[in-house]
C-alpha cells in the first residue's frame, strides 16, 4: 500500500541529495520515477536539481496552478513521485499529491524544509503534517554540536536577519543552519552591538 512520505530537515541537512539517492535506488530496480521541484525553486536552473554534494538530475518543473494530479494523468508510466522542496508547494498541490497515493496506489516521497527563517511553518509543510503518512527528520547538525532547527538568514555581513519576505532563495551564502539556543544568542548580540 503506498504512502505519502514527508522527509523534512534544516538547510544542509542533506535533503535534495537524498532525493536524488532514492531516485537513484528506484530506478537501479527498474521503476519509473518522476522528479519533481516546484517553480519557486530556480537556483539550479529551470530543469536541474542539484545537490550541495554534486549529484544532480534533470527534474520537471511544477508551477504554483498547475494541478500534478492532472499532470501525473498526462504521463505514460510512473511507479513513484519524488518532490523536492515540497515546502513551495500550495496546500492544494498536497492535496493532489495525496489523491494520487489514495487512488492510483502510487508513493510519494517529500523533501524539504519544516519552517522559514523566522521558525514559521511553510504551507506546503503545513499541509504536509497534517496529512502525510510518514513523518522522518533529517538531521543537521548546529555549530555548537546540537541538533540543528532553524535556518538562520544571513545578511550580506554574516549578522542573522529576522525580517522580510518568506521566500528568497539562497544556498551557504544566504542561509546557516543552527539550534534554537544559537539562533536566539546570535540575534541578542547583535542587537547589543548594534545599539552601542
Amino acid at each position: 500500500m503506498a504512502k505519502l512520505y514527508f522527509k523534512y530537515g534544516s538547510m544542509g541537512s542533506s535533503k535534495t541529495a537524498q532525493a536524488l539517492i532514492t531516485k537513484y535506488n528506484y530506478e537501479e530496480n527498474g521503476m519509473h520515477v518522476w522528479l519533481i521541484k516546484p517553480a519557486a525553486d530556480e537556483r539550479d536552473g529551470a530543469i536541474i536539481l542539484r545537490s550541495r554534494v554534486g549529484l544532480e538530475a534533470p527534474a520537471e518543473v511544477v508551477p504554483p496552478h498547475s494541478d500534478i494530479y492532472e499532470l501525473y494523468r498526462s504521463r505514460e508510466k510512473t511507479d513513484v513521485i519524488i518532490v523536492d522542496e515540497c515546502q513551495f508547494l500550495t496546500p492544494a498541490q498536497i492535496d493532489q499529491l495525496r489523491d494520487i497515493v489514495d487512488v492510483e496506489n502510487i508513493p510519494v516521497l517529500c523533501f524539504g524544509l519544516r519552517t522559514d527563517f523566522q521558525c514559521k511553518l511553510f504551507d506546503g509543510s503545513r499541509r504536509l503534517f497534517e496529512v502525510a503518512d510518514t513523518i522522518t527528520e533529517i538531521k543537521a547538525i548546529c555549530d555548537c554540536g546540537a541538533k540543528a532547527t532553524v535556518n538562520a538568514r544571513l545578511d550580506s555581513e554574516g549578522c542573522i536577519v529576522t525580517e522580510g519576505a518568506q521566500l528568497l532563495l539562497g544556498g551557504n551564502d544566504r542561509y546557516l543552519a543552527m539550534c534554537h539556543k544559537c539562533w536566539i544568542r546570535n540575534i541578542r548580540e547583535h542587537r547589543k552591538v548594534k545599539n552601542r
